[in-house]
Parts: C-alpha cells; sequence; structure tokens
C-alpha cells in the first residue's frame, strides 16, 4: 500500500476516523491494527510474521539487558539481541547474495564445494525496523532508555505505519512518548499534516516520477548512449533519488501529524552541502545518526589510537555497513565504500583546508561556498552511478563512456503538445519558487502560516499539476521500499 496509491488515499482517511471516535485507551490499539493491516496489505509471504518475530524477540532481550546484575551480562544479552536481529535480516534478504559469491569463491580456488542457490526473499522495510529494534538494544544497554514494558506500545514503537517502510529510523525516547500522549484535535496539525502530505506527493509522482522516465530509459540501456545522455541521466538521477525518497518522507511525516506525532525530519537540503560529512548530517538524518552512534563512534573509541588513521578506518568501516545495509550488492559496497573514503581523505586533508584558503584569500566567501557545494555535489553524483546501475559492468561503462562524444535524448518529461510544455514549464517554476520557500528553507509550516489567499492559491495550484502532471502510465514505487 504505497503512500501513492488510492488503497492508501482511503486508508489514511478511515484510520483517522476511527482512532478519533474511539476511545482514548482503545486508540494505540486502533494505531497498532492499522499498523499491521498496512503491512499485511503488501501481500508478500512471511514479512508480518518477520515484524512480530523482531518486537517479540526485541521486547523480550531489552528487558533481559535491563535485568543483568553486571556489565558483562549486560554486555553478552546485548550482543544475543543484535544477533537475533542480524541474523532475521541477513536471512530475509543477504543469503541469496552470500551463496553467489561463496560459490564464485569457489569457481577461483577450483574447489569442489557448491552451495545450491537461495531463493530471494522481498525484505520490504525489515531493515529499518530491524535497525530500530537494534538502537533501542543499545539505548537500554548504555542505560539512555529503559525498556518499555507494555508490548503493545513497543509494538506500535517498531510497526508505525508512516513510517515502516522507508524511516525516519525513531529512537525509542523521542516516539514512545508520543504513542502514549493523549490525544486532542489540532488544526494546525491537520493543515500542516496534509499540506506536507501533499507536497511530499508531488515531489514523487509529478518530479521524481517524470526524472524516472529519464533516468530508467538510460540506465536499463547504458550501452545505447555516449557522453552528454549518460551525464544528464545520472544527475537526473541524483535529484530522482532526493525527490522520491524527501517526498516519501515528507508525506510519512505529514501522515504522522494528523495523530499529533511528530517524526523526525530526515533531510535538510542536502545538496546545499559544502563537504561530504555535510551532506551525511543532511541526508538521511537519522539513518546517518545510527551510522555513527552505533558504528563509528564505537569503532572510533577502539581504534583511538592510531589517531588520524584509525578515525579514517572508522569511517571507511561505517560506510561500508552504511553500503551493505542498502542491499546485497557490490554496487552498493562501492557506493558505501566511495562516501567512506571521501570522509577519510578529509580527516587529512582538514588540518590544511583553512590555511589553504587563507592563503588563495577565498576564506569565508561566496565564491568558496559556492565551489564547495558544486565539488560536493559532484562527488555524491559521482557514486550514485554505483548506486543505480543494474551491474558493475553497466556502472564502468557510464564511467568510461560519460566524457566521450554526445548523441541526442528524447523528452525529459514525456509530456507531448502545447499544454504538456505550458504544464511543465508551470511545474518547474512552481517547483523552484516554492522549493526555496518550503525544501530549501525545510520548513513547510511557513506556508500554512501565510494568509489565506495566498494559502489556497498554493493548494490549488499544488493539486493542479499533482492531477495533471503526475505519471500514471506505470505504478512507480519508491526508490528506497528495496532497502
Amino acid at each position: 500500500m504505497p503512500f501513492n496509491s488510492l488503497k492508501y488515499f482511503l486508508f489514511l482517511p478511515v484510520v483517522y476516523l476511527v482512532f478519533y471516535l474511539v476511545g482514548e485507551r482503545a486508540r494505540w490499539i486502533v494505531l497498532l491494527a492499522a499498523s499491521l493491516l498496512f503491512y499485511a496489505a503488501l501481500n508478500v509471504p512471511y514479512l508480518l510474521a518477520v515484524l512480530v518475530l523482531v518486537a517479540m524477540t526485541t521486547y523480550g532481550f531489552g528487558i533481559w539487558i535491563d535485568q543483568a546484575e553486571s556489565a558483562t551480562a549486560k554486555r553478552a544479552r546485548l550482543w544475543g539481541g543484535v544477533a537475533v536481529n542480524v541474523l532475521i535480516l541477513v536471512a530475509m534478504k543477504y543469503l541469496p547474495f552470500l551463496s553467489e559469491n561463496l560459490n564464485a569463491l569457489s569457481t577461483l580456488f577450483s574447489l569442489d564445494t557448491r552451495i545450491q542457490p537461495v531463493k530471494a526473499f522481498v525484505a520490504i522495510g525489515v531493515s529499518y525496523y530491524v535497525f530500530q529494534a537494534m538502537s533501542y538494544l543499545f539505548d537500554i544497554s548504555l542505560e539512555i532508555e529503559k525498556p518499555e514494558r507494555h508490548f503493545g506500545y513497543f509494538a506500535l514503537y517498531l510497526a508505525f505505519f508512516p513510517k515502516l517502510l522507508q524511516g525516519p529510523i525513531e529512537r525509542a525516547g523521542d516516539l514512545i512518548p508520543q504513542l502514549k500522549s493523549r490525544y486532542e484535535f489540532n488544526y494546525d496539525n491537520m493543515r500542516f499534516g496534509m499540506l506536507l502530505f501533499a507536497w511530499g506527493l508531488f515531489k514523487k509522482v509529478v518530479v521524481a516520477d517524470r526524472l524516472g522516465l529519464y533516468v530508467d530509459t538510460v540506465y536499463n540501456d547504458v550501452h545505447a548512449y555516449t557522453g552528454l545522455p549518460l551525464l544528464l541521466g545520472t544527475y537526473a538521477y541524483a535529484f530522482q533519488v532526493y525527490m522520491d525518497f524527501s517526498g516519501y518522507t515528507d508525506m510519512a511525516l505529514g501522515s504522522a501529524r494528523l495523530f499529533n506525532i511528530n517524526l523526525t525530519q530526515n533531510f535538510n537540503s542536502p545538496y546545499l552541502a559544502t563537504s561530504v560529512a555535510d551532506f551525511w548530517r543532511r541526508w538521511h538524518i537519522t539513518f546517518s545518526r545510527w551510522i555513527l552512534d552505533y558504528i563509528f563512534k564505537p569503532l572510533q573509541m577502539q581504534w583511538r589510537n592510531w589517531k588520524n588513521w584509525g578515525t579514517a578506518a572508522a569511517l571507511v568501516a561505517a560506510f561500508l555497513v552504511s553500503g551493505i545495509w542498502h542491499g546485497a550488492s557490490w554496487g552498493f559496497v562501492i557506493w558505501g565504500g566511495l562516501h567512506g573514503m571521501y570522509m577519510a581523505c578529509s580527516v587529512f586533508y582538514k588540518p590544511y583546508q583553512k590555511k589553504l584558503h587563507k592563503a588563495l584569500g577565498i576564506e569565508k566567501t561566496t565564491v568558496l561556498k559556492v565551489w564547495q557545494i558544486f565539488v560536493t555535489f559532484n562527488l555524491v553524483s559521482f557514486a550514485w552511478i554505483f548506486f543505480r546501475a543494474n551491474t558493475l559492468n553497466d556502472a564502468v561503462y557510464v564511467l568510461m563512456n560519460t566524457v566521450s562524444a554526445t548523441t541526442g535524448f528524447s523528452s525529459f518529461f514525456g509530456i507531448n503538445g502545447k499544454l504538456g510544455l505550458v504544464l511543465t514549464i508551470t511545474a518547474v517554476g512552481f517547483f523552484i519558487f516554492f522549493a526555496f520557500k518550503i525544501f530549501l528553507k525545510n520548513d513547510t509550516d511557513n506556508i500554512a502560516r501565510e494568509n489565506a489567499c495566498y494559502r489556497y492559491f498554493v493548494y490549488n495550484l499544488l493539486l493542479l499539476l499533482t492531477l495533471f502532471l503526475a505519471q500514471y502510465s506505470a505504478t512507480k514505487s519508491f526508490i528506497y521500499f528495496q532497502f
């Protein structure tokens, strides 16, 4: 039941109506039942059973960790709970990748051992709630949080439907108290939530899906193109994946806000970042914090005697985990490794950075900031090639042929005729204007606080452009559903 489907457009108001009408004590039951129904509606075998299994084991381990009488026992129970969650994730997502690569190694070393190929499971959303479950266990072990004794609220914390499939990856201390808070109708939350949902829908079905028409044409047959089409396809994908993922996040935050629940903002204008480190402070923020808190910092402390080399190694290791988390593919591993290398190089470059800028006379200038944004965006876009390419061979072909002679390419938006041209120009202009007002400033609420005439102009224009320009020719799932 994707957020951009008619089913969800009917599902959300029905859930809200039931939630509003029932008594306070039953509201968590409505949300939990809706979340389980939402996940079951995907009609994918095992998914609901895995969600229940993760909830039950993590709930039990959380209480068990808290009851440990020694640091050694606490540590052992923590890693037991983490191991169970990791095994579940591996079983759902990585067995085909592991069997394929073990067979490749067997062939390479002329061994007789062969592993029967394993059928892939579709693990929609599993990575998100497994990481959330592990963060819960880590926080209990570190005594940041106390275990939640009410299993219903704990299950709802993992399964809350707006953030179930693509995050944000919420911490227990942020979300559980909101789930327990008494609900009172809030008109502003209702209005802000609907606007945020509409803006996210526009970003997905108008911007991301139309960019996807060109990206898919190029990247699904890269050997048919050289030069400019490959370059444009790569840049178009950079914006497609951002509009797609941030659009989902806006719709998730908007849905949750109807119930007076504030999920964590997951994006903060990442393509205005002035360094790769700054990019990761702005992109997929809850995931970045997870990697920082539970992988990078412990490794950095473990390797602190290596000084800068230890920090660099911890960064590479953390981002390799980031790549592997995204999927069972060497393309994702290379993507994560590239970001790790970018960050590792910055560790050694940073001590000389200010001196260089000062020597060149560009310290704290607009020129320097623009240059840093330009370089960062291109480094990130370069890594996106491995993220998007269907195979490593395709990625290498794109790298080798992007700078060669250019060829023509088909219509970017897939709309023909004068009316289509006018609508497209209007949509682009609308998007650019409101991107600065909403998206770049990261403050959708400001629109809802404008005068009524301005607000309803925005609402109606957003609705009309979404209706006329949405890509309806094929159902477009969200890119991050696969993770």
